[in-house]
């Protein structure tokens, strides 16, 4: 029987919200990340696993800061004191853009520490465990660097990512076939699955961009567990059974308010025997991202609209925004100094919105400059929705205007 942890996406660095602590002079989102964090690891410790698995996006950036990277070094050593083998796959935020850079996680895989395993190109390991031998392989974030095609040509991305998903799902097949087929495998990976579903800001960056593959390329035998990274929503993309169960763990910590309504955790995995697996989803006690939607009534006293609004949350130690809706053709009179007050409590108050409701568009009638006057004119009126009588009256009036007009000597018009 073998027990992991999975997970991935932790993102240190990620500090869109928050303020300095005080105490440590850290930013307080990295140590939200930091603790969230160590919660995969203590548990890991507690559970006396027999592989730490992470898929991915260790940072925000290929660049960490020296805090980043010993606050992420701090919880990686608790691992090899408990004697725990972690398994690191290279994520798409991990890995630098130019081709020939050090990726951020490099550091890691040259420590002279048995059981640290750092996969930046496409590995097949066996590693001993306390409770036998455990066959893993490694695919860290699929792109043109990692893979070596700095020297093909493709005519646009579509190409390029059909190629790349092709060529790894190849190199997935290839791997499989290696294994034994007798011993528990995972495929650990940082990639986009076709059917997955995304979080927040992903839907606006991922859609399109990358090379996406299906179930039935990675949940192949003799494959028992698909770790992945790269979603941030926890979800199984295999449910129905049909061989191993494809697992993103999610990102551990709420990375924007898209995934407000997200539960954050990671994966508690057990092989039981060879093609018997289950796992639990963790979840990790996370600071809240609370949005506040405030619509102000017409003739009600904007302020005190929002703030009626706000104290029907718990906003103690949130991260708050506030998007507040006002009337149709109303001016912005909101107090956005008592609105800071209001939130006094808050962990931090993002943002203020406001929202104009654009003022209903009257349609003009449909008069072009080559109408004569009697067909302005009735056009005119129909759209008002003058009655006949009215319409008639105009009609009157604009030719008597008009005879007016005419009649007239020319040196007078002219003159006027």
């Amino acid at each position: 029987m073998i027990r992991f942890v999975h997970t991935a996406d932790s993102h240190f660095g990620m500090e869109n919200y928050g303020k300095i602590d005080s105490k440590t002079g850290i930013h307080s989102r990295l140590l939200d990340f930091h603790h969230a964090f160590n919660t995969c690891v203590e548990t890991a410790i507690d559970e006396s696993v027999d592989l730490f698995i992470f898929a991915g996006d260790a940072y925000k950036t290929a660049h960490p800061s020296p805090t980043q990277q010993r606050l992420l070094f701090d919880s990686f050593l608790k691992l090899f004191e408990a004697k725990i083998p972690l398994i690191i796959v290279v994520g798409n935020h991990d890995n630098p853009v130019s081709f020939g850079k050090t990726h951020a996680l490099d550091l890691f895989g040259r420590l002279p520490l048995e059981g640290f395993h750092v996969i930046a190109q496409p590995k097949r390991l066996t590693i001993p465990t306390r409770n036998g031998p455990v066959q893993i392989v490694g695919i860290p974030w699929p792109s043109r660097t990692t893979l070596s095609l700095t020297n093909n040509f493709f005519s646009g991305v579509t190409e390029l990512n059909s190629f790349i998903s092709s060529h790894i799902a190849a190199i997935i097949s290839h791997e499989a076939a290696q294994l034994d087929p007798s011993l528990p495998a995972i495929l650990v990976s940082h990639l986009t699955v076709a059917s997955g579903h995304y979080s927040g800001s992903e839907k606006r960056a991922i859609t399109g961009q990358d090379p996406t593959f299906l179930p039935s390329q990675l949940a192949i035998p003799p494959f028992d567990y698909i770790a992945l990274g790269h979603l941030h929503r926890h979800q199984q993309l295999n449910p129905l059974g049909d061989g191993a169960p494809i697992v993103y763990s999610g990102s551990i910590e709420r990375i924007d308010f898209g995934e407000r309504a997200d539960e954050k955790g990671f994966c508690l995995g057990t092989i039981h025997r060879k093609g018997v697996v289950e796992y639990r989803f963790i979840k990790i006690p996370t600071r809240p991202l609370i949005q506040i939607e405030a619509m102000i009534p017409p003739g009600k006293n904007q302020t005190e609209a929002i703030i009626s609004e706000i104290e029907k949350h718990t906003i103690n130690d949130a991260i708050v925004k506030i998007v507040y809706h006002l009337p149709t053709g109303s001016p912005d009179k909101v107090d956005t100094r008592a609105l800071q007050e209001a939130c006094l409590h808050a962990h931090d108050l993002a943002a203020i919105i406001p929202v104009h409701q654009p003022a209903e568009r009257k349609f003009r009638s449909n008069i072009k400059i080559d109408m004569d006057l009697s067909t302005a004119l009735t056009s005119y009126c129909t759209q008002k929705g003058f009655s006949t009588s009215q319409a008639e009256r105009i009609m009157l009036l604009a030719h008597a205007l008009e005879m007016e007009q005419l009649q007239k000597p020319t040196s007078d018009l002219q003159g006027k």
